[in-house]
């Protein structure tokens, strides 16, 4: 919401984050008025990358986008139909990005494909990223975090709750499935949020769907042990906690960050846990300014605290397609039973380029085992085959060319990646450009 990414901007002090304002300043007066607006994207690649971060790197070969919007005071809308070139779930046409949305008050609904991320993590979120494609939706979003004015319960500061019903796709074990997901974060001090997440996979073909089962898995009434494909285990859920705390460091910014995602509840929290930890950090070199992180992910259930459980995260034994929206996981781009280190920088330069670097060791799919069954052979399935151990480098430099913006990304690994989709090549080139009207 432009609100709240206005309202913190402007209460934003620090001087390291100069450029980023700037581009922050720009963008709103582009997206955020009221009327028409236009987008062309002209997007290529020689090989679809595994690994995907904060930024938006193309999912497919080859892809000619356009993006028309309108806004009002109270209605926005979108429409962004898309051809794509030899697409890895065989889906040439697409309207991913298209929306209609409305304001009530404090409060925005709306309904369409729209990307979400849900954690403070730069290089993957357990719960929610832009790895897959987004899904279909609607939603209930809202519009200022202000305070609750009540004392009792002023102390959580400004709050926003974000809740939405998704329809997953038909090439799945269980076709046509749903995924409700609901994200409630708060400041209760300065500099310091706290969010609390949660989503649940549930009907489909065969499977119940009604308002009965939906309130079963809220309140965790329907865990069943494994091999039990009763009614009694009618939902896949996933929960995340996670928070982050940034601070002055000198006349620079740092951050320290974590979340933490549990696929079963004890005691009304998450159980079998996995963990993602960040510190990030900003500096002013060479007349440019960078934003750096080092992040670490591990989506082994239990593997730091606990015996470590395979086959666990992301996988349900009704629902064994498993966390996944059209061959890509909707949560860590590492997919499950995973370990990976990234360390991270974005460099913003005076004449308004950037340039941006990271390199991960991961150690995929650690115990070699897979539980996700695959239906559709015209579907590539980007889940690691076996144990495999990479080094990951990415390179990325973007400018403006010929009046609009462009954007190119390389990809390395140290060795050809096993997916179950077939395998990856060691390096992968692409270019993305977008031109505004």
């Amino acid at each position: 919401m432009w609100a709240d990414i206005d309202r913190a901007r402007k209460q934003t002090r620090d001087s390291s984050v100069v450029m980023q304002k700037a581009y922050l300043d720009f963008e709103k007066g582009e997206q955020a008025s009221d009327g028409f607006r236009g987008e062309l994207v002209f997007s290529g690649s020689t090989e679809p990358t595994f690994q995907r971060g904060f930024q938006n790197v193309g999912r497919e070969e080859g892809e000619l986008r356009a993006n028309l919007q309108w806004q009002g005071e109270a209605w926005a809308m979108g429409i962004a139909p898309a051809a794509i070139a030899d697409p890895q779930d065989s889906k040439e046409f697409r309207v991913d990005g298209s929306y209609i949305a409305a304001t009530a008050g404090n409060w925005v609904l709306g309904a369409g494909a729209i990307e979400r991320w849900w954690g403070p993590g730069w290089q993957s979120s357990m719960i929610l990223s832009n790895n897959a494609r987004p899904i279909p939706a609607v939603w209930l979003d809202r519009k200022t975090s202000l305070a609750p004015e009540t004392d009792w319960l002023s102390w959580i500061g400004p709050w926003r709750l974000n809740v939405f019903l998704g329809q997953l796709e038909e090439e799945r074990v269980v076709s046509d499935a749903k995924l409700l997901g609901m994200r409630l974060t708060f400041s209760p001090f300065e500099r310091l949020e706290i969010g609390l997440s949660r989503t649940i996979m549930f009907g489909g073909e065969g499977r119940p769907g009604g308002l009965s089962t939906v309130w079963d898995a809220f309140i965790g009434k329907d865990n069943a042990e494994e091999g039990d494909a009763s009614e009694d285990d009618a939902s896949n859920q996933i929960a995340t906690i996670d928070a982050r705390y940034g601070f002055a460091l000198g006349g620079q910014a740092m951050g320290v960050y974590a979340q933490m995602m549990g696929e079963d509840e004890a005691g009304y929290l998450p159980s079998r846990k996995s963990w993602l930890f960040g510190v990030d950090w900003t500096t002013q070199l060479l007349q440019s300014d960078q934003q750096w992180f080092l992040e670490f992910t591990n989506t082994l259930a239990e593997d730091l605290l606990g015996d470590p459980k395979p086959d666990y995260a992301y996988d349900h034994f009704n629902y064994s397609t498993g966390y996944q929206y059209y061959g890509r996981s909707l949560g860590s781009t590492f997919d499950s039973d995973a370990e990976a280190v990234s360390f991270g920088l974005f460099n913003f330069m005076t004449d308004g380029s950037e340039l941006s670097a990271a390199l991960t060791y991961a150690n995929l799919n650690k115990d070699g085992g897979n539980r996700v069954v695959q239906p559709d052979d015209e579907v590539y399935y980007n889940v690691p085959d076996g144990d495999q151990k990479v080094a990951i480098a990415n390179l990325g430099y973007g400018n403006q060319l010929f009046g609009g913006w462009l954007d190119v990304n390389l990809q390395l690994t140290d060795k050809n990646i096993e997916l179950l989709g077939g395998k990856k090549d060691r390096w992968s080139l692409s270019a993305a450009w977008k031109y505004r009207f």
